[in-house]
Formats: C-alpha cells, structure tokens, sequence
C-alpha cells in the first residue's frame, strides 16, 4: 500500500441531522447509448459549445475519464425507456463513436417528469458548466414555487424569460436571462413591487433587459430620495428618451464618482426625470 493514501473516514455530524434517504439506492446497468433519451422539458438543447464539447470527448474517449450518466426509467409511447437526468454530452459521445457499443448507467429513483426535473436540479446546481437560465427552466419543469413565481411575475410585466443564452441578443426587446437579478428582486420586494419594476423597461421596449437596469429602476422606484419626484410612467418615458445614451453617461459617470454602474445608470435616468418635470408648458 502506497503511503500518500489516506481512507475515507467519517466526519463529526454533532449539529446536523443526517437524512434518511427518500429513495433506494441507485443501480447500475450496462445499455446502449442511441437507446436513452433525454427529455426538453428540464435538459437543454445542445448548444455549439456542447457539440465542441462532445467532440472533444469522442476524440479522447477513455475509460478512465468516463463518468456513468444518471438516468430514471420513463415512460414514452407506450414503452418503459431510459431518460438521461445528468450526462447527455457524455451519452451522445458514446452513442457517435464506433468503438463503443454500451455503457454503463447508473439508475436513479424518479418516476415523472417533476422528479426528474428535481434530480437534474440536485445533480447540477454545484456545476458551473449548467447555467441559471437552464436551473430556472428545470425548476419550471418541477413545479417550483418560487420558478413559478418569478416566470407569472415576468408574465404580467409583459417580460418574457429565454429559454437558453443561445437566443440572446441586443434587439431582443421584452426579454431578459437576468434570472439572478429576478429572483433577488422578488425576495427583497414581493412579487407586486417587482412586477410594477419590470414594466417600467418592458414600457420601454428595453431590450434585452439586464440586471443593472433592473437594479436601476428598483433604486428609483423604491429610494424615498428619488421616488417620491416622478412615477412610473415619467421614468418610462425618460429611458425611451436616452435609449443607449443613457449608459454612455452612465459609464462616464461611474468612472468619474467610482460609483456602481447601475447607480450611475439610475441617476443618469433620474436627471432626465427631473427635467422633463421641470420643462415649462407652452402656452396653446
């Protein structure tokens, strides 16, 4: 036995309380790749980072380095089949090779779409290469309460919420992937407050919106300092008015002050604000 190798030993768990597992222990089976499937509802499509990615593992394909893809039975057409849960990369790669003819697949527990979509969830939240776009999408796919709620709330602000980064662009008005922004949006202001800040960029035909914009227009709409000197419809108004100038000051402004971006951003609208209230009235 080498010295330089240590045993896996048990840590204290004084001050937690261990959980019983709610499911059997998975199983392990050897299949033929081009027979699972992967399902759209919680997994994303294969982007061409994905394919790059699959081609790279196909070209090195090793035993050594593969690691089993997660997989739940379901149910499609009538038959019992194998859905992918974690690894459709690693499957695909395996499928398009032609020194492999089977692989092994470790089974989990989870008979429907929300458990499944639940364990796609548990298996790539620590993951950096699974985006929070594609955990909201999975969430959706599970019946989350708070996925739920951001999606109504984005909903009736008139926002739509992309399904993939893929199809983000900088005409895309209505739309936003600033899933993160949201969802601490909705935690520190409720769902009715987030919605009435949505709108003021979805008015605007902002497009994509982006988290400092959001950010902006919450400091706006929620600083005693600036809130109580227009409504929501002058600061609509004020981002159409400026449209992308604004951010050019707002970064000449952040640069001069060393302030935040976003702060910048929210004062940069708030001067326009300010001057299209004061704007005298002609005479008719």
């Amino acid at each position: 036995m080498q010295d330089n190798i240590r045993q896996i030993s048990p840590i204290s768990i004084a001050g937690i309380t261990p959980q019983q597992p709610p499911t059997g222990m998975p199983i392990c089976e050897t299949v033929n790749p081009s027979e699972l499937f992967v399902d759209p509802a919680y997994q994303r499509e294969i982007s061409e980072k994905g394919m790059r990615q699959i081609r790279r593992i196909i070209e090195g394909f090793d035993w050594a380095k593969f690691k089993p893809p997660i997989c739940a039975y379901a149910e499609h057409e009538g038959e019992t089949v194998l859905k992918v849960l974690d690894g459709q990369h690693t499957a695909i790669a395996a499928a398009s090779n032609p020194h492999i003819s089977s692989i092994p697949v470790m089974i989990v527990e989870a008979e429907d779409t929300i458990s499944q979509a639940k364990a796609f969830i548990g298996q790539n939240t620590e993951r950096l290469g699974v985006t929070k776009l594609q955990l909201h999408q999975a969430a959706l796919a599970a019946a989350d309460e708070d996925a739920q709620t951001l999606e109504l709330v984005c909903q009736r602000a008139g926002v739509t919420v992309l399904k993939r980064p893929g199809s983000y662009s900088s005409t895309n008005a209505r739309e936003t992937i600033a899933i993160t922004s949201i969802e601490a949006l909705i935690h520190r202001r409720g769902p009715i407050l987030s919605r009435q800040i949505l709108e003021v960029l979805a008015n605007a035909e902002r497009g994509p919106l982006t988290a400092p914009q959001i950010k902006a227009v919450e400091l706006l709409m929620t600083d005693p300092e600036y809130a109580e000197k227009f409504n929501a419809e002058d600061l609509t108004e004020a981002i159409v008015d400026l449209l992308h100038t604004a951010e050019d000051e707002a970064k000449l402004l952040a640069v001069t002050h060393k302030i935040a971006f976003w702060k910048a951003l929210a004062i940069t609208w708030f001067r326009k604000c300010r001057k299209r209230r004061q704007a005298p009235v002609k005479a008719a």
